[in-house]
């Protein structure tokens, strides 16, 4: 791959930028996508319905404390609270926002309505990036497509380190909800890393950041770019391309709440025991060692394979 074809980081900043979409009751939906993400963020009002129809494959939501809802699909109704994540099976579902807030919906490219009203959906016509892991389905969990709801403040060790990932997958999703952080991260602790095949989404749910990217060389100088710190506050997102060099750290005051997005599923983080917090829910494909995904640089001891 020549430098020319790297694609370039993108940031989306909600709080600043009119959303792509309301929701039959007025509520504003921002839509952002990568080559397979597409995240879809709604300040959603008591009463707000958030509904797919003929959706291709599932889906996530994440709730903030403070928020609920009741998801309801053609087989299942089930009341959410917030603090959780839930995984939405294929087909026809409808989300009723009970307490209202911030509303993050993560959706792969399939979701070609979405996709195609994605803030920055120009970027992504006509044009295969073949630096990107294609989106492939692993196999379908256990018990058959259903609702799957975790509460995520029993995956929160209060005596543990500062950075917990907490790691799920569904069957072409990973998301990585980070436990908030109230203080700051010391900026000589970073670890800029790259991946070689996988873009990665951060999405921004509270609190300000800054992302610092940094583009590859190549022997070509003339096709050198200068160095990236976007700066964001909540709710962003930024796509992250392969092989951009990148790291992320938390600025300000208050709380910072972080979410990593990741399709198709990273080889690497499932392979680990344990690290992916409903592993026993999604079997692994049969293959997976030589498929492995690779990042590279200053990697922090859980994100290494």
């Amino acid at each position: 791959m020549s430098f020319s074809e790297i694609r370039k980081a993108y940031c989306a900043r909600h709080y600043a930028d009119s959303p792509q979409y309301r929701e039959a009751d007025g509520a504003p939906t921002w839509i952002t996508r990568g080559v397979n993400i597409v995240t879809a963020v709604t300040i959603a009002e008591p009463g707000t319905t958030l509904s797919r129809k003929d959706q291709p494959d599932e889906y996530m939501l994440i709730l903030l404390p403070g928020t609920s809802a009741r998801i309801k699909t053609a087989i299942e109704e089930m009341d959410v609270s917030g603090d959780s994540l839930s995984i939405i099976p294929p087909g026809n579902s409808e989300i009723k926002i009970n307490e209202g807030g911030q509303v993050a919906r993560i959706f792969t490219s399939c979701a070609k309505d979405l996709a195609n009203q994605a803030v920055n959906a120009a970027n992504y016509e006509g044009n295969t990036d073949h630096s990107v892991a294609p989106l492939k389905n692993w196999p379908e969990p256990a018990n058959g497509f259903r609702i799957r709801n975790y509460p995520l403040a029993q995956y929160r060790d209060v005596h543990g380190p500062r950075i917990q990932p907490r790691t799920f997958r569904s069957t072409n999703l990973m998301v990585n909800v980070f436990v908030p952080w109230d203080t700051r991260r010391d900026p000589r602790t970073l670890s800029p890393h790259w991946h070689a095949d996988f873009e990665q989404a951060s999405l921004g749910m509270e609190g300000e950041f800054i992302h610092h990217i940094r583009y590859p060389w190549e022997s070509d100088s003339t096709q050198w770019q200068e160095d990236e710190h976007l700066m964001a506050g909540s709710p962003s997102v930024v796509i992250l391309p392969p092989p951009v060099i990148h790291t992320t750290i938390d600025v300000g005051s208050g709380r910072a709440r972080l979410i990593d997005i990741f399709s198709p599923p990273r080889a690497d983080f499932s392979l680990k025991p344990g690290f992916v917090l409903n592993e026993n829910d999604y079997p692994l494909p049969p293959v997976l060692q030589s498929e492995a995904n690779q990042s590279g640089g200053s990697l922090m001891d859980w994100q290494k394979g």
